[in-house]
C-alpha cells in the first residue's frame, strides 16, 4: 500500500539509514532494487507517518514483513516483537556470517526477525555473494 511521505521527512529518513535497509543493511547498490520506505508499525495497526515509524527497507524485507509486529522464537518459543530499526541497534540483534552473506540472530529479536522478514532470501544471498567477492563488506 502507497502512502505520501513528505519530502523533508523523506530525505531525513534516506541520510538517517544512510541508503541501507533498516532491517538487514542491504544497500541499493547490492539488490539492484530501489529501497522503500516502510512503516516500522504498521498504518493498518496504527503507526503514523512520522520519523521514529518510517525506515528504508530493501524489497524482500518489506514484503516479507508486510503487516507484521512480531513473531516466535525457535529457541525460547516466545512471542517477541520485530527488531525497531528506529529504537534498536543493530549490531546488539545480528551479526554477519563469517562470508558475510547471510545475516544471523544473536538475540530472540534478531531471530525473529531474521526469519519473519526472510533476511536470507535466496536472491538477497546471491546479490550479497556477488558483492563480497567484488569486495564489498557488510555494514555495521
Amino acid at each position: 500500500m502507497s502512502s505520501y511521505i513528505p519530502t523533508r521527512l523523506r530525505e531525513q529518513i534516506e541520510q538517517a539509514d544512510c541508503g541501507q535497509c533498516g532491517y538487514c543493511q542491504t544497500q541499493e547498490a547490492n539488490s539492484g532494487i530501489p529501497l522503500s520506505f516502510e512503516h516500522i508499525l504498521p498504518r493498518s495497526k496504527g503507526g503514523g507517518t512520522i520519523f521514529e515509524n518510517v525506515c528504508l527497507a530493501c524489497r524482500s524485507c518489506n514484503e516479507f514483513k508486510s503487516a507484521s509486529t512480531d513473531g516466535i522464537d525457535s529457541l525460547t518459543e516466545k512471542k517477541v516483537a520485530l527488531f525497531n530499526p528506529r529504537l534498536y541497534v543493530w549490531a546488539n540483534h545480528f551479526s554477519w556470517s563469517e562470508d558475510g552473506t547471510k545475516v544471523e540472530g544473536i538475540t530472540a529479536t534478531g531471530r525473529v526477525a531474521v526469519v519473519v522478514l526472510r533476511m536470507n532470501h535466496v536472491a538477497i544471498v546471491v546479490a550479497r555473494r556477488r558483492w563480497v567477492s567484488s569486495g564489498w563488506h557488510p555494514p555495521v
